[in-house]
């Protein structure tokens, strides 16, 4: 945790309120926290500050707000990922959102299991967010969209966020084609499933307008792919 992340709620007066148990108890156990010491804190889609400890009891950490600083920039991607095993799931939008994507969405496809969609580790994406920007130091959530059809996906939406300004990349272990290095633009990149689309699946996005491109020989997991992809794009 490298900013404690504040809800609009918490922040009304002149002296702000840390209530979190979760964010009380790292403050606590890792930070060692005492009053009059700095602590850095982003308000969720606001500005980040550094504040001072103004008092503190076992229920709660008053602050006072002292001097506005810059949020980190998003990078201009769009992740578009094939919704992975649960247990993947949290440390895939962890590391996406601490990262910066602008934008994720989790699309179905042949190989992903059907009972992923039932997972109650859906229903935790906004703390995994927060778990995400609070690690990266950023305020600003990425909007996180579902798509449980593949086919109406690609053939309705794909192309809408597609343009000569702001392309479309497929990772395929076979495209002949290279992943393009520090591009100086917006894009879109898909990554399939644990096993990769079938090719039916690559066929419809490329016909749709994805650029079916190749990270090299290595086959990677998932979780692996995105973080190499993001730092060869955007270097």
């Amino acid at each position: 945790m490298n900013i404690v992340l504040l809800e609009s709620d918490d922040v009304q007066s002149e002296l702000w309120l840390i209530r979190s148990k979760r964010q009380l108890q790292h403050l606590r156990e890792h930070l060692d926290i005492t009053v009059g010491q700095n602590l850095k804190v982003g308000v969720r889609n606001g500005a980040r500050y550094t504040t001072e400890i103004v008092s503190m009891n076992e229920q709660e950490v008053c602050i006072r707000p002292i001097t506005e600083e810059v949020v980190p920039a998003k990078l201009p991607v769009h992740l578009i990922v094939a919704l992975p095993r649960p247990k993947v799931l949290r440390r895939l939008i962890m590391d996406s959102v601490t990262l910066g994507v602008e934008r994720i969405s989790l699309i179905h496809s042949y190989r992903v299991d059907k009972s992923y969609w039932q997972t109650p580790f859906l229903q935790q994406l906004d703390n995994y967010v927060t778990l995400g920007l609070e690690q990266a130091g950023d305020t600003i959530a990425p909007e996180i969209q579902l798509y449980k059809r593949f086919k109406p996906f690609v053939e309705d939406v794909l192309p809408n966020l597609i343009s000569k300004e702001s392309p479309a990349y497929v990772a395929h272990p076979y495209a002949e084609q290279s992943m393009p290095v520090n591009i100086p633009h917006a894009c879109s990149v898909v990554v399939g499933p644990e096993g990769g689309f079938i090719p039916y699946e690559i066929d419809l996005l490329t016909k749709n307008g994805c650029q079916a491109v190749s990270l090299g020989n290595r086959i990677l997991r998932t979780e692996t792919s995105i973080s190499y992809i993001l730092g060869r794009l955007f270097s």
